[in-house]
């Protein structure tokens, strides 16, 4: 099994995978993911909320907010690439056995997840894929998407993405 340190050490052959994917992919995601926002509604840059600009460094999980209807998440970091309008945010997130999983979603930034432990199911674009201990799944811009546990133990996963602000 993987660890945070050795996810993190993944993290530039990610940030690559996202960059390369964002110049094919930007215009057929920002229309997939203005369909699916409600119409008139600002963007975070649009409302004056624009992240902060990351600096190189070490990034440790901040404190959760305790189980909430059976999830929980860490934050590690969020902000903007000097480099460019890159966007990176990563965090780590539980799930306990039976927790709902998100709504279905879509956005203009794409997301790679890693299984720590437990067993999770993807849903991509209308197909379940089974994710366990070490296997990582892609959800690339404007791909419709969720994760639950799909087990009876916790499920523990982290979380990249990487794309223009939202």
């Amino acid at each position: 099994m993987m660890d945070r340190r050795e996810f993190a050490s993944m993290v530039p052959a990610l940030l690559a995978i996202g960059l390369a994917e964002k110049a094919g992919a930007q215009s057929g995601a920002a229309a997939a993911a203005a369909a699916t926002m409600p119409a008139g509604a600002p963007s975070q840059v649009a409302m004056g909320r624009q992240p902060k600009e990351l600096a190189s460094g070490v990034f440790k999980p901040q404190a959760g907010k305790g189980m909430q209807g059976g999830k929980e998440s860490h934050q590690f970091l969020t902000g903007m690439l000097k480099a460019g309008n890159i966007r990176l945010e990563m965090h780590e997130s539980v799930q306990a056995p039976g927790a709902p999983h998100e709504p279905v979603g879509t956005h203009l930034h794409s997301e790679i997840w890693l299984v720590q432990r437990g067993t999770a199911t993807l849903y991509l674009n209308g197909t379940e894929h089974t994710m366990e201990a070490g296997d990582v799944g892609l959800c690339c811009a404007g791909d419709e998407h969720w994760i639950a546990n799909k087990g009876d133990t916790e499920l523990a996963y982290f979380v990249v993405t990487v794309g223009p602000p939202e």
